[in-house]
């Protein structure tokens, strides 16, 4: 079975190819530049991009199974025109690239942020609406806009799941990724301050499997959210001291004060060159629902995700390992 990949240098992307090789599948990915994630792996890599149609259907000609991961993710406005290219743009692409090239079936990677959040006192399951059109983060609507054009060529009769996974943390981040990054601050005791409040938090190894699972097991048209545990981020702060040693930050702000600095605390990232973790966006997505069904991937699936101090373990110890953390 041959899987093409898209996004494998991703800190999801990265966690897949290991574990179809795992599953003894042949792998080729597209990538852009940065290959660290597949280095030393036995795969075939097709130099592209998602907005190159001709390098897709390279990509995905004699391919049994197309996993879309390819995706731009942004905390700011200003990056609203690239991750609509990527998220929204790229995917008519991938879907038109596996007509032409006749693939078997097609796994696309959507978000929880492409569902509508409220009522929040409601679970958040599979049947939840899409965003609708309207004042919503760059990344959020490009998501749902992307599911709707995966499902349009799903009621015309193509082969695709969706799958919608939560915050993801675990190891082989070698970007590293923004919740990978918030991690950093925390091992290394360089986060000033919390914030009261938390996340759906998910193992992108678990979320890797139950992708794998799906595209061997699900009907086709279906779609799974791939979620993990609501955490605060007061509790992760701790478990990281736990594992590092490192006090965790002593001020923790309420989300009141939290959104009012967040403007600032962005800007000063942006003029010293600092992959931004605290801002208006954010801030915004860690109000998201707190309680994210994956009854259905469960029952249909088999999927279980791991304790998040698993997580949190295994992906400081990777950060240490691949010298992050010193």
């Amino acid at each position: 079975m041959l899987a093409a990949v898209t996004g494998a240098s991703g800190h999801l992307g990265a966690n897949l190819v290991r574990a179809l090789i795992a599953r003894k599948w042949q792998v080729r990915t597209l990538v852009r530049r940065d290959i660290r994630a597949l280095e030393g792996l036995d795969i075939e890599c097709i130099s592209g991009d998602v907005l190159d149609k001709e390098s897709l259907r390279r990509a995905f000609a004699g391919a049994d199974i197309i996993f879309h991961l390819a995706g731009r993710i942004s905390l700011v406005n200003r990056d609203r025109k690239e991750v609509e290219a990527v998220n929204i743009t790229g995917v008519q692409n991938v879907v038109s690239a596996c007509i032409d090239t006749g693939v078997k079936r097609l796994v696309h990677t959507s978000s929880f942020h492409a569902h509508k959040q409220e009522p929040l006192n409601e679970p958040l399951d599979e049947s939840r609406p899409l965003l609708s059109p309207g004042r919503y983060p760059p990344y959020n609507h490009s998501k749902a806009e992307g599911e709707r054009i995966v499902r349009d060529t799903i009621n015309k009769g193509v082969d695709a799941i969706i799958i919608n996974p939560t915050g993801m943390l675990g190891p082989h981040d070698y970007k590293p990724s923004h919740f990978g990054a918030t991690l950093l601050l925390m091992a290394q005791g360089r986060l000033p301050a919390l914030i009261h409040a938390g996340l759906n938090w998910v193992d992108n190894r678990d979320v890797a499997e139950g992708m794998i699972n799906a595209c061997e097991h699900a009907e086709p048209g279906a779609k799974y959210i791939l979620s993990g545990h609501w955490v605060t981020l007061e509790s992760i702060a701790r478990q990281v001291s736990s594992i590092t040693g490192i006090k965790p930050p002593r001020i923790v702000l309420p989300m009141r004060m939290a959104k009012a600095l967040a403007p600032l605390a962005a800007f000063i990232d942006r003029i010293r060159g600092r992959q931004a973790v605290f801002t208006p966006i954010s801030m915004r997505e860690l109000e998201s629902n707190t309680n994210i069904s994956h009854e259905k991937a469960s029952r249909e699936l088999g999927y279980e995700p791991r304790p998040l101090e698993q997580t949190i373990a295994h992906t400081i110890h990777w950060f240490r390992s691949y010298g992050f953390i010193s």
